[in-house]
């Protein structure tokens, strides 16, 4: 089974089409990247998209799915359907800083340079805005709500600083502690009083000594985000928010529950109580599939992109409700390179190469690299049949 070569008349068409309107995919990636959004308030975004969509012939479905700035646009009547994810939302004081812009240009110039040519090489293509990556887990909400029901495929591209097949992608579940206790002057009367912040204090540094013993792929972080009102008065309320992360969803159980048994020791030890929420939805791992990624990563290499398995020196850890779309269709998640060698993501620095000029040679030859792809699992059965296979192994 091999993906088909990038010499075949709808390649060429489709990347063409890419092509021709290379200047209108930057601008939407600039614009987008100048107007940065956080989670579920993507409003700019969720415009510019769909008026370039409709600007294209295709009918949209603004605020999709019951999600005020989520979308979906499709063309082909018949064949394989393949949904391309677009993301752009952004991070609260770093903007792009996870290159979302680019995500979602070349997801909206692969799917709109795949539905130019769709009744004629015979599949179906459709174009999914999915807001609130960061955090907010639109695509699980999409899934409850069926956007993926008539679905073969999906995939995206995301931004990096390495050129790579998959991303090192691990489950994660948020959570937000509460600890209540008693105020009292700090001077006056500090026997009076029980300190909520040291209760947060207490259970940071367990989750601390809780880290030499957890797998080497498990991660925690927290931040505090409320610490009392004045260092005069004994704090009765104190909070923080944690990300709890294991390789999949069935091992991140147990480890939540060490994770809660350190801020509830906390908590009992200086005297107050914790009330606490596991909010949903939780991002599940990412199941790769090998035969789309076979196909993605030859039409990478014929545009002159070399995406590799991670290594040691070149990997990038995270997590994403892509995972939980893996789980329920064939899905890829490769990464595109944008940055130097060794650069983070989440960053100020991504966030400028977000809006670079290898940031915009990744918007073009991401949109190629799916467009081409998106071809191969129409116009050759045994791709989409193999990619089903591995999904259900």
């Amino acid at each position: 089974m091999a993906p088909s070569d990038r010499s075949t008349p709808a390649k060429q068409q489709a990347a063409q089409f890419v092509d021709d309107h290379t200047d209108a995919l930057i601008e939407i990636s600039h614009q987008i990247h100048d107007h940065p959004e956080l989670c579920f308030e993507e409003h700019f975004a969720h415009q510019l998209l769909t008026d370039a969509i409709e600007a294209h012939g295709l009918s949209v479905e603004r605020s999709a799915y019951g999600l005020e700035t989520a979308f979906a646009a499709s063309a082909g009547v018949e064949g394989p359907n393949v949904a391309v994810c677009c993301e752009y939302d952004a991070l609260p004081g770093l903007g792009h800083g996870c290159g979302h812009n680019i995500i979602a240009a070349a997801g909206l110039g692969a799917g709109l340079a795949a539905a130019s040519i769709a009744a004629e090489t015979g599949g179906r293509i459709t174009i999914l805005g999915t807001p609130a990556e960061e955090g907010g887990g639109g695509k699980v909400y999409m899934i409850d709500r069926g956007a993926f029901a008539d679905v073969d495929a999906a995939m995206m591209v995301h931004p990096a600083a390495h050129e790579l097949l998959t991303m090192s992608t691990i489950a994660i579940q948020r959570l937000r502690a509460t600890y209540r206790g008693t105020a009292a002057h700090a001077a006056a009367a500090p026997e009076r009083g029980r300190n909520a912040l040291d209760a947060a204090v207490l259970g940071y540094n367990n989750v601390a000594a809780l880290r030499q013993h957890i797998l080497p792929e498990e991660r925690i972080h927290g931040i505090f985000t409320d610490a009392g009102e004045k260092p005069n008065i004994v704090p009765e309320r104190a909070a923080a928010e944690w990300y709890v992360r294991s390789p999949t969803l069935t091992s991140l159980e147990p480890l939540k529950e060490r994770v809660l048994g350190c801020l509830q020791a906390g908590a009992d030890a200086a005297g107050c109580q914790l009330e606490y929420e596991w909010e949903e939805p939780a991002y599940a791992d990412m199941a790769d599939n090998d035969p789309l990624l076979a196909c993605y990563a030859a039409n990478a290499t014929a545009l002159g992109r070399t995406p590799v398995a991670p290594s040691r020196t070149a990997t990038v850890v995270g997590s994403t409700d892509m995972g939980n779309v893996s789980h329920v269709v064939p899905s890829i998640h490769p990464m595109i390179k944008v940055a130097p060698d060794g650069s983070a993501i989440h960053t100020p620095e991504f966030a400028t190469h977000s809006r670079s000029e290898h940031g915009d040679r990744a918007v073009i030859d991401g949109a190629k690299a799916m467009a081409m792809t998106i071809i191969d699992l129409w116009t050759d059965p045994s791709i989409i049949d193999a990619a089903k296979a591995f999904h259900g192994s």
